[in-house]
């Protein structure tokens, strides 16, 4: 080969290779995430005297669960789980225990509270499961209602919340009847904007 075609073709793989990196080079910033996911736990004792508050229903019992607010466990473990997802926080740090405004107060307002926080931050809730472990009361007769609530507040279909019970087969504290715990799981999807929203008043007329 000749020193000029030798030349020639150095240039061009050289040509190559710096359209190639160019092509990989990774943009700046964070990438945009289509999806973000948190986890919520929360847990209660029993105390003495009913009713009983999980997911927004009252449930007839001679004891209640033992908190600050109203030890909605159910509804504490979605707001955490939703807070999460979203990097705001948790429910401690939005509803402080040192309060008195807090006392007694109704969980599933706190947690309709977090889901306008995830609102002024971009998200909505997409879906959501829980899990309450506990050996009483049992869950399944008031799951229908508890779904319809927690929906309702979070701003989602039914069929996008799920919810179930499940014992702890006797171990453990929760095993004795001490009290009840609680899991919680969500997905966030970016929320869209008013401005991405067709205008219905936006027609030319003459």
């Amino acid at each position: 080969m000749r020193p000029a075609d030798r030349s020639a073709t150095h240039e061009k793989r050289h040509a190559q290779e710096s359209v190639g990196r160019r092509r990989m080079k990774t943009p700046p910033g964070p990438l945009p995430l289509a999806s973000r996911t948190g986890l919520g736990y929360d847990s209660h004792r029993f105390g003495p005297g009913g009713p009983l508050i999980l997911g927004g229903v009252s449930i007839p019992a001679d004891e209640h669960l033992v908190g600050h607010s109203d030890g909605d466990a159910v509804a504490h473990a979605l707001t955490d789980a939703i807070l999460g997802a979203a990097g705001a926080g948790d429910i401690g740090e939005m509803f402080p225990d040192t309060d008195p405004a807090n006392r007694h107060r109704d969980s599933m307002l706190m947690l309709r509270a977090a889901v306008e926080r995830l609102a002024s931050l971009g998200w909505r809730v997409a879906q959501a499961d829980i899990t309450v472990i506990a050996e009483r009361p049992r869950i399944l007769p008031h799951r229908r209602a508890m779904i319809e609530r927690l929906s309702a507040v979070i701003g989602v279909d039914g069929d996008a919340l799920s919810l179930k019970g499940k014992t702890n087969e006797g171990m453990g504290w929760i095993g004795r009847g001490e009290g009840i715990a609680c899991l919680a799981v969500a997905t966030l999807v970016p929320r869209p904007l008013v401005d991405d929203q067709p205008d219905a008043h936006s027609g030319h007329g003459g």
